[in-house]
């Protein structure tokens, strides 16, 4: 019963991680991924032709069917997982003519068909870890290749950073399917290790049964040690998926909020660094101690690049709180005729609905952001500042 128990628990943790490597397939939403967003309810498993998360759509503008490479294959040196899954040979044994020497033959064929199919389920496992290290390694070459770009200096909206872009969300997709089908292999485990473990109660209770000789009582003992290394195999590769699961449930779920700041990136053609970096003492984090805006843009001139400093304060603030919600506050000078305020005031709206648009793009949902107006006779042009709220 001990057994039973302790793979009781492990199977519900192995569903748990299915559960939460389900809800990264439909991950786009930037207040899941990056904000720190409630838990969904688990998803199914990513199928094949699944459409992709929201944020996919993010660096299309300008170059609508832009190709979308696969997972370019990777070398690696990794050795096959099922090398280190030596399963236990099953000791034959002669026929001594009696029920009990019929029974253990039977047990013994069940053993091994169980084995055959762990040996099956650990083949399967090593080509779903060399899977996802090749998605993996095809996602980092992409991404460092747009950062690199980025670094360097490129044009907004960079069709071929979108094309790498494409290709580093194609790698995580890949990554999402492989999550869901480790999660299925592991369902498929457990249920082997609970046929092992009923396997093992038989043989034991086949010791109670009259009418055995000796012969049948040596290979019943053979066959249960074989039935309880058996199960100390199941176990190991159980743990081995599980945490395989849990790894790269964190990575894929930490990397689709760094792949939608390489979309804003690339839309704006600048090197962005990641939104949740630690808060340094700059404005941004003073201001939502003292209440003040953590970021006033000027509108001074027609065309005013405001991207970079509106990245940064919103970074510092939800480094400092990752839960924040943000208020657009669009303010007007007061100064000439009422005609003239009121033309200021509209400016003022329309800048404010451009930098909440800005702040979509970044990936701030817009259940957490608000807009409103307000005047401020001290100054000359119109402004947009925004507050943590």
């Amino acid at each position: 019963m001990t057994r039973m128990r302790a793979a009781g628990t492990r199977i519900l943790a192995l569903a748990f991680l299915s559960a939460a490597a389900g809800s990264l397939a439909g991950c786009g939403s930037i207040d899941q991924a990056l904000f720190g967003g409630g838990t969904e309810t688990a998803a199914a498993p990513a199928e094949s032709g699944q459409e992709a998360p929201e944020a996919a759509a993010a660096p299309a503008p300008g170059a609508p069917g832009t190709p979308v490479p696969p997972p370019a294959p990777v070398e690696t040196g990794a050795a096959p997982v099922a090398s280190s899954i030596a399963l236990v040979p099953i000791e034959g044994g002669p026929d001594t003519g009696t029920n009990v020497g019929r029974t253990v033959a039977s047990l013994r064929g069940q053993l091994q068909g169980l084995q055959t199919k762990i040996g099956g389920d650990a083949a399967h496992y090593a080509e779903l870890r060399n899977t996802a290290i090749q998605a993996g390694a095809s996602y980092q070459d992409s991404t460092a290749h747009i950062a690199a770009r980025l670094g360097a200096g490129t044009t907004k909206g960079n069709p071929e950073l979108i094309a790498q872009w494409n290709s580093a969300q194609a790698a995580l997709d890949s990554l999402t399917s492989n999550i869901n089908a480790l999660s299925a292999l592991a369902t498929e485990i457990s249920n082997d290790s609970s046929a092992a473990h009923y396997e093992l109660d038989t043989i034991q209770a086949t010791f109670n049964v009259s009418g055995a000789v000796d012969e049948d009582h040596r290979q019943l003992n053979v066959l249960a040690d074989e039935t309880s290394q058996t199960i100390v195999i199941i176990d190991r590769l159980m743990g081995n998926i599980g945490d395989a699961v849990q790894r790269q449930t964190a990575y894929v779920g930490a990397e689709r909020g760094n792949l939608t700041t390489l979309a804003s990136a690339i839309k704006a053609g600048e090197y962005f660094s990641p939104m949740l970096s630690a808060p340094s003492a700059g404005s941004a984090s003073g201001a939502m101690a003292s209440g003040e805006p953590i970021v006033t843009i000027k509108f001074a001139k027609a065309h005013t690049s405001y991207d970079r400093v509106l990245y940064a304060a919103l970074s510092q603030a939800l480094a400092a709180r990752p839960r924040a919600s943000f208020s657009v506050v669009a303010v007007a000078p007061t100064r000439g005729t009422t005609a003239a305020v009121q033309l200021a005031q509209n400016s003022a709206q329309r800048e404010a609905r451009s930098v909440m648009r800005s702040m979509t793009e970044m990936g701030v949902p817009s259940t957490r952001m608000g807009v409103s107006s307000s005047t401020d006779p001290s100054i000359a042009t119109s402004e947009v500042r925004v507050y943590v709220r």
